[in-house]
């Protein structure tokens, strides 16, 4: 991993507060906290891009629903209560 740089931003005085009382519960730093923040909000984007790519590709393949074919799926899950 390559040394850390230090960035800024702004950000809510209540956030802060709050943010200060999870670090000091959880006996972490704000710098910890932040960057389990980051790190989350990376993974999940990065999830989310792979969902699309991967719909992208279903799309090229021709692996698609008609609208119709959704709505009779809809209205099974409704049906069955899934």
């Amino acid at each position: 991993m390559s040394s850390p740089r230090i960035i800024s931003f702004r950000i809510a005085p209540e956030k802060v507060v709050e943010l200060d009382g999870i670090a000091k519960a959880l006996d972490r730093d704000r710098s910890y906290l932040l960057n389990e923040a980051v790190e989350s909000y990376l993974s999940e984007q990065r999830r989310f891009a792979a969902m699309v790519e991967e719909g992208r590709e279903d799309i090229r393949k021709g692996r698609t629903f008609s609208h119709e074919e959704v709505e009779h799926m809809v209205d099974e899950w409704e049906r069955t209560g899934r």
